[in-house]
């Protein structure tokens, strides 16, 4: 990150401090020291990072400035985090927003942006519908049907199956009922099955 937030003062006394303080603790804990917000940035880093990237066509660039609105928009708006809410569940869905919304003004204008693919990004770690595709395959076939699928399916599938959260968090992330959530999964896996299916990947 280049993003660069001033405040050593008290950061080294309290580094062994964090480890034992919760996201939401962090977060409260911002408006009094930065380097608790410092932390929290260092937590979610790189799960942002790969998550922008898992629902977007973006380059890592791109995804990269994203981010960087992502902690800034985080930070201007700490005081107002609801710590009854989980702050992961607040800061996904701050991303998931800022993602959306670039992504929505590129295909508006007509660009088509197309990010270098790191393949160990999309594979799957408790996937339980895709668990049993051929691993030389699994990579690049996976990343290839999430990139057809429509982006309220690959969504949610990202969010479920690759960030692993639960169906609360994916509705406060999404702002979207705890049905409408499960009727998006069952749909999308539906897709993805008709897509696996199309490109010759076969279930066991």
């Amino acid at each position: 990150m280049t993003l660069i937030l001033n405040g050593d003062s008290c950061k080294k006394q309290l580094m062994h401090h964090f480890d034992h303080l919760s996201d939401e603790d962090l977060a409260q804990k911002s408006l009094e020291d930065v380097a608790f917000f410092e932390e929290l940035m260092r937590r979610y880093e790189q799960k942002l990072m790969r998550y922008i990237l898992r629902i977007s066509h973006f380059c890592p660039q791109t995804a990269e400035e994203i981010l960087q609105d992502v902690f800034l928009k985080v930070w201007k708006n700490i005081n107002n985090f609801d710590a009854s809410v989980k702050f992961s569940s607040w800061i996904y869905r701050i991303t998931h927003n800022e993602t959306i919304s670039l992504f929505r003004k590129f295909r508006a204008r007509g660009e088509d942006q197309k990010m270098n693919l790191d393949e160990e990004l999309f594979l799957p770690s408790k996937v339980d519908f895709i668990q049993d595709l051929d691993q030389e395959f699994s990579a690049q076939k996976i990343h290839q049907i999430l990139d057809l699928m429509k982006s309220k399916y690959r969504e949610v599938l990202v969010l479920k199956f690759l960030e692993e959260k639960s169906y609360e968090e994916i509705s406060d992330i999404l702002q979207k009922p705890d049905g409408t959530v499960a009727t998006l999964i069952n749909r999308a896996k539906e897709q993805f099955r008709e897509l696996a299916s199309r490109h010759n990947i076969s279930f066991s």
